[in-house]
């Protein structure tokens, strides 16, 4: 799954990587190093500008708040559940076909977050004494550094309470679609600790390499069949993780030091 990343990058590199034409400075949004459900976040997607003469569609970075509300919802409530969309089933779902056939959106992160139970609160639990199991989180990102484009979903919806020119009138919301987590060995694999993402979580974020955000973003791509190869993940080896501070467990935690890697899993988490 992805509960949690960081989003460091500001609007003038992701413009560049992703070759964005149109962003508003207005939208700038602060490095944020621990992201979670609910927050505006940043997503890159292909739309014709509202009120232009051209319906070409336009690559925008454009503000969304994670958590997908489908048009048809009655209330905006149930998007803190949907933050993500399985990759097998997104093209199925009620709440998430319409937005995949026609409002496919990337998520670009530096990396997402990931807990896992350390062995001996696994042990704990299996002797049946009572304690909390206490994860040790890791931090997944590409092993070259570059973007992590994950892959995702945007709709709108209309909060029929207020009247149209009310600012809170329209919800812009998104999911990240996640898939099964890769069970080849890690780049640079730590020498204790997990040796493939699987070992983490059964799920990850599904990253699109550069190759595959074209297709993804162009709105004129509808074939549901088609649309799935995109799916597909990406190449083995391309991922690495290492642990870090059990202070990203806390949502009001938020800095570059949440990124710092760790020698080991933290004392009492290991893994």
């Amino acid at each position: 799954m992805c509960g949690r990343y960081a989003a460091s990058r500001g609007p003038e590199d992701l413009a560049g990587i992703f070759e964005v034409e149109k962003w508003e400075p207005e939208e700038t949004l602060d490095p944020d190093y621990n992201v979670a459900p609910t927050k505006e976040v940043y997503a890159v997607l292909d739309r014709p500008l509202k009120d232009a003469e051209s319906p070409k569609p336009v690559r925008q970075l454009r503000r969304l708040k994670w958590g997908l509300v489908p048009s048809w919802a009655k209330t905006p409530e149930g998007g803190a559940r949907m933050i993500n969309a399985r990759a097998e089933t997104v093209h199925e779902k009620p709440s998430y076909r319409r937005a995949f056939a026609a409002r496919r959106c990337i998520i670009p992160a530096d990396g997402y977050y990931e807990w896992v139970t350390g062995s001996v609160e696994r042990d704990l639990e299996v002797e049946g004494k009572k304690k909390r199991p206490r994860k040790q989180p890791y931090f997944v990102l590409p092993a070259d550094g570059s973007v992590f484009a994950m892959a995702g979903l945007y709709e709108f919806w209309r909060d029929r309470t207020l009247p149209d020119d009310h600012p809170r009138a329209w919800w812009v919301t998104c999911s990240v679609i996640t898939t099964e987590a890769e069970t080849s060995p890690l780049a640079a694999a730590p020498a204790e600790g997990p040796y493939a993402l699987a070992d983490i979580h059964p799920r990850m974020p599904l990253m699109l390499t550069p190759d595959r955000w074209d297709a993804w973003l162009d709105p004129a791509r509808t074939d549901v069949d088609g649309l799935r190869e995109l799916l597909a993940p990406p190449p083995a080896g391309l991922m690495r993780a290492y642990p870090v501070s059990t202070a990203v467990s806390n949502v009001r935690n938020n800095g570059p030091e949440l990124l710092k890697e760790l020698e080991g899993p933290e004392e009492g988490t290991l893994f």
